[in-house]
């Protein structure tokens, strides 16, 4: 199969964490923001459970929480010892990552691994473009798929196939990918039409904004093309350290434009706090190494209404923008 025919470029959903055991917790948070919340369940490992904010274009927002903290597993355990190495372990709550629509492919030539692989490693011919800066040596920017799923409250067993980043260091910054194996629809319920309906107006996703520091901006956003396949979208008056993205939706539009994935250094003290937080070190040196994240996402709303533009939890940061004014 060829690399045109894997659509890597389709949002799927954005991960919210919060601390071991508060599902409940933090969907009342984002119902007080505006959205509707519906049950999730607990996955397949039983080391995390989640609940969904469904959007009418077929993306969603998992709110997501480890079930136990590691301390209640055994010392030497199995469990205890998955639950150590799992992809969230060390992350501290918020917005902690994203991820595209998978094709559910585990057929060696048809996976989306082997897509994105291909265009970096420039394995494809002269028409794959120097996704990777030219470097001599080019590592695999994917893992090969491997099998997931859950359980939900009514007993559904879904599964897919997770396509993760090779390294860990991109964790939020590169998405990883969800295939499903059952059918899309269970594991997101579109149906019925009130699962998507929000007290807020809320119709889709707007754009996902990631924060990185200068020395890290232009090899992730060469990265970041190579997964989407294209460059960044040429946009007039753009200062060159940002990069936007069109993106695709699961499900068609409503009324409003396709989300956008948003990647910048930040030159403002609260984008250089934010970086701080998450690299460990001062403002100043965030700008230069370490330091990266999902610092905002954003929603199209029909109104504004009794609710605020800009909102967080506190986890997370959430901004609302009127379709009319996109």
């Amino acid at each position: 199969m060829s690399k045109t025919t894997v659509n890597t470029r389709t949002i799927d959903h954005i991960v919210h964490l919060t601390p071991p055991g508060t599902v409940d917790e933090v969907s009342e948070e984002f119902r007080k923001l505006g959205f509707t919340v519906l049950r999730g369940g607990t996955h397949a490992d039983g080391l995390t459970a989640n609940a969904l904010v469904v959007l009418k274009e077929g993306t969603y927002i998992e709110l997501i929480s480890f079930t136990h903290p590691v301390s209640y597993y055994p010392p030497g355990s199995a469990e205890r010892t998955a639950r150590e190495a799992h992809r969230w372990a060390k992350e501290s709550p918020g917005w902690i990552d994203y991820a595209f629509l998978g094709n559910g492919e585990s057929e060696v030539g048809r996976r989306v691994s082997d897509a994105v692989n291909k265009r970096w490693t420039g394995s494809v011919g002269s028409g794959s473009g120097d996704w990777s800066g030219g470097k001599e040596e080019r590592e695999a920017l994917y893992l090969e798929e491997t099998k997931g799923g859950r359980v939900r409250p009514d007993g559904q067993i879904l599964r897919w196939l997770i396509t993760a980043p090779a390294s860990n260091d991109v964790l939020g910054l590169l998405p990883f990918f969800c295939g499903d194996v059952t059918p899309r629809s269970l594991r997101v319920q579109t149906d019925p039409p009130s699962n998507t309906e929000h007290p807020a107006t809320v119709q889709g996703l707007a754009y996902l904004r990631l924060l990185v520091s200068l020395s890290r901006f232009e090899e992730t956003k060469r990265r970041l093309a190579a997964v989407i396949g294209t460059y960044p979208t040429p946009t007039p008056g753009v200062e060159t350290q940002k990069a936007i993205w069109d993106l695709d939706t699961a499900l068609p539009l409503v009324r409003h434009p396709n989300p956008q994935l948003i990647l910048e250094v930040p030159s403002d003290e609260e984008g250089l706090s934010f970086l701080a937080s998450r690299s460990g070190d001062g403002p100043e040196s965030s700008q230069q190494t370490g330091g990266v994240g999902i610092f905002e996402v954003a929603f199209y709303v029909e109104k504004l209404g009794d609710y605020p533009e800009e909102g967080t939890t506190p986890q997370g940061r959430v901004k609302f923008v009127p379709v009319a004014q996109s």
